[in-house]
């Protein structure tokens, strides 16, 4: 990977990910004529158009992240959201269309997904959102497959990144490297494993939880709210899907879970997890050849995370 993505080769990537999408929806039987990308992040998202399916291709990847990483756990997403549509809760389902498994061709593994008209004028409402969250919450938590232990928090990324960040002081200072290596020491036993998250919270129940922020995930269209992106769902403390949102959020889904018959939110996880969402945060710098407006994007994080308590209140 070359120090920067151009333009140029961003748009190049950008082309050979819709180039996979629609020659993938285009054997599947799906009339693609006019499809188009929507969005372009860390993954390609192209809507097959006239076709009512929509293709997300992950192209902002870790190194050790290739097509035998991401078929598992595409697979584990695919069938999760798919469960949760047949037991009608709501959600931005599979597609119908194709089978539901991921699909790989030229480099890239993809997953289809029924298209959904959004209400564009509608504002997000993260407080709103957050309460909805705990009825996802109890609808997960009758999922009967198996889940690995906080895959969401991604510990081998964020160990690796940190190794490569210490080339790279035009994006990271050298005392937020430091500091951000020694939180990694204090958090990576407790959530690397289910055992030493055990050990120093015996109480907190694990579940099945969406893994990737649901709040901001939550789509608006004409008949309601719809859960979407579960890409990264996981077996975890209900805590880690309300990280990094602040006591508003955290109030609203406390009433929604009451009312549910849930836990409220145990703030030493939330510290944790708010701890952890951050070196994650920082740990995104590491990506920023492949995305260079990561640079700025977290720089907001960054800024806010050196205020925080170290580790969370752990080991200190």
């Amino acid at each position: 990977m070359s120090e920067s993505m151009t333009p140029g080769r961003l748009a190049a990537r950008t082309a050979r990910a819709r180039g996979a999408a629609v020659a993938a929806g285009r054997e599947l039987g799906l009339d693609v004529r006019d499809a188009v990308v929507l969005h372009d992040m860390f993954s390609v998202v192209v809507h097959l158009a006239p076709a009512p399916v929509v293709v997300r291709v992950p192209t902002v990847l870790p190194p050790y992240a290739g097509l035998d990483t991401l078929g598992p756990r595409q697979r584990a997403e695919l069938d999760v959201v798919g469960w949760l549509a047949e037991q009608g809760h709501p959600v931005i389902p599979p597609s119908p269309l194709v089978p539901r498994e991921p699909v790989q061709r030229d480099g890239f593994s993809m997953t289809f997904w029924q298209f959904v008209a959004r209400d564009e004028n509608a504002e997000p409402d993260y407080v709103h959102h957050s309460a909805l969250v705990a009825d996802l919450h109890a609808a997960l938590r009758a999922y009967p497959g198996e889940l690995p232990f906080l895959s969401a928090a991604e510990p081998q990324f964020v160990t690796e990144a940190l190794a490569a960040l210490a080339t790279r002081p035009d994006v990271i200072t050298a005392a937020d490297l430091d500091r951000a290596r020694r939180e990694w020491a204090v958090l990576e036993p407790v959530i690397g494993s289910r055992a030493g998250f055990r050990t120093e919270f015996p109480g907190i129940e694990l579940q099945p939880v969406h893994g990737d922020a649901p709040v901001v995930n939550i789509v608006t269209v004409a008949a309601g709210e719809l859960y979407s992106d579960f890409e990264l769902v996981t077996l975890g403390p209900v805590e880690w899907d309300l990280a990094g949102l602040g006591p508003d959020c955290e109030a609203a889904y406390n009433a929604a879970a009451r009312r549910l018959g849930l836990r409220q939110l145990d703030e030493r996880v939330l510290r944790v997890v708010n701890a952890v969402g951050m070196l994650r945060a920082v740990s995104c710098l590491a990506l920023a050849p492949q995305l260079p407006m990561l640079k700025e994007a977290v720089q907001p994080a960054i800024e806010q995370w050196r205020t925080m308590p170290f580790a969370g209140g752990l080991g200190g």
